[in-house]
């Protein structure tokens, strides 16, 4: 294999790469979580090589800090083919396929055996921090395709290195770049000196500290969707329970009330977010939360006795908040792709032939076409956006989705175009069905159809049973 050594014999006197034979090096992944894992899988499959860069401890770093979410996916849907293939031999066999892990099963029952039987081509403790043409910024056209990727990392040790790819497939998805509470994409006024009461992730209201931080406290819950719903629940429990009297929740809206606000309810055709739509609806009829809709956070203030003040853009204040949870959305980190000739959608930041895919106004998980290395395909050939990341910021992702692409976008750096060109996934019409512990039946029990479960009932949710919509 031609190793970073042997490129940097084949430099002119200006540093330049000549003609360097790239087949032989290896594909670098970015991102050792699910899909990561799943596209080293595959590629081990095809005997290409390739490293695996995580910049967490351990591979599925980001899963791990959602262990308490339990997944709106079941397990039959939430492992890959050629990763069950290179698992077998260790003895591995996957979880009851009809039963939904927590963030934490799926992190230890899967990600981490896969991660052993990858062996050393996974790499934790190694952050991307620049990927390029060697010897060409994105300005420069001049033998642009002949050269090979340059892959700076930063090593949790303090090292830095240098890695050459043939091709590179950016896994990191997107959970290390929440949205702010600021109501124009931007952080809002004071948000940053705020933060020591601001949290960007559903809290795990198991964990005996972050029960004390809500308990008998006003909390502001800004979002709008799936996690703000598991959020107002959580609080809503815990505000029932003997140790969290006084417990109150502000639920702010960017947008007004409507028939959707909720979710599908009982019509909805994916039965856990209908049962966690009305979990949240439950909160707010019962006290628990008090709904502030119209509300475009511009600043966030403290009043003299240290609580804090949201200010809107229209002037309305709302006064004696003790915490915020900001749950809106997360977006694509770029900036280590800089000097990549990227083509996105101007809205969404997705790949411009998947963004209509995609469209969060259009499609839900379910409705999304399966989509492979075409759909995916850049200016600059050779750079691969998969799993959430290739969304951008639409929050319609599915972990299957991602172990499509992966396969597909395999099989073309393997130059096997008959098979990327293939599509091998057929989604259910209303998308992946069941989860976040409120639906947890066995696959008899569901519906006719065998995909949905039968009208969700408004349960109480747990702090331990929150989730996300598309499981990943």
């Amino acid at each position: 294999m031609l190793t970073a050594q042997d490129i940097d014999t084949c430099r002119n006197t200006q540093g330049v790469v000549v003609n360097p034979s790239t087949s032989e090096l290896p594909v670098v992944v970015i991102g050792a979580g699910p899909v990561g894992l799943a596209a080293a899988a595959h590629l081990t499959d095809r005997g290409l090589p390739a490293i695996v860069l995580e910049a967490g401890p351990a591979a599925g770093a980001a899963v791990r800090e959602w262990a308490h979410v339990r997944l709106f996916s079941t397990w039959g849907e939430l492992t890959d083919p050629a990763a069950e293939k290179l698992l077998a031999p260790a003895g591995w066999t996957r979880p009851d396929p009809a039963t939904y892990p927590t963030g934490g099963d799926w992190a230890e029952r899967y990600l981490r055996p896969l991660a052993d039987a990858l062996g050393d081509t996974v790499r934790t403790g190694a952050r991307v921090t620049g990927v390029s043409r060697a010897g060409r910024d994105r300005v420069v056209d001049a033998d642009r395709e002949t050269q090979p990727f340059v892959v700076h990392v930063d090593h949790a040790d303090g090292r830095q290195e240098r890695l050459f790819a043939r091709a590179v497939i950016d896994a990191s998805g997107t959970w290390a770049t929440p949205g702010p509470a600021g109501g124009s994409g931007l952080p809002a006024l004071g948000e940053g000196a705020a933060a020591d009461r601001i949290t960007y992730r559903v809290p795990d209201l198991r964990d005996p500290a972050v029960r004390a931080r809500y308990a008998g406290r006003r909390t502001a819950v800004i979002g709008s969707g799936a996690s703000a719903f598991t959020a107002l629940a959580g609080l809503a429990d815990l505000a029932r329970a003997d140790a969290g009297t006084g417990t109150e929740a502000v639920w702010i809206l960017r947008r007004p009330v409507s028939g959707a606000t909720f979710g599908g309810g009982e019509a909805d055709k994916l039965p856990a977010r209908g049962a966690l739509g009305l979990a949240a609806k439950a909160a707010v009829d019962e006290g628990h939360a008090d709904a502030v809709t119209g509300f475009r956070t511009e600043a966030i203030e403290r009043d003299g006795d240290g609580a804090l003040i949201l200010v809107a853009e229209d002037g309305r204040r709302l006064t004696g908040i003790d915490e915020v949870i900001v749950l809106t959305g997360f977006r694509p980190d770029l900036s280590f792709l800089s000097e990549i000739r990227l083509g996105l959608d101007e809205r969404l930041q997705a790949p411009v032939a998947l963004a209509p895919l995609i469209d969060p106004n259009q499609h839900s998980c379910g409705t999304v076409y399966p989509h492979g290395h075409r759909e995916l395909a850049h200016p600059e050939q050779g750079i691969h956006l998969v799993g959430m990341k290739s969304y951008g910021r639409a929050p319609t992702f599915l972990a299957m989705t991602g172990y499509e692409q992966v396969r597909s976008v395999v099989a073309a750096i393997a130059g096997d175009l008959e098979s990327a060109d293939r599509v091998e996934l057929t989604l259910p019409e209303t998308g992946v069905c069941g989860g976040s512990g409120l639906f947890d039946a066995p696959e008899t029990d569901r519906g006719e159809d065998g995909c949905c479960a039968p009208a969700p009932r408004p349960v109480p949710l747990g702090p331990a049973t929150d989730g996300g919509c598309c499981g990943a």
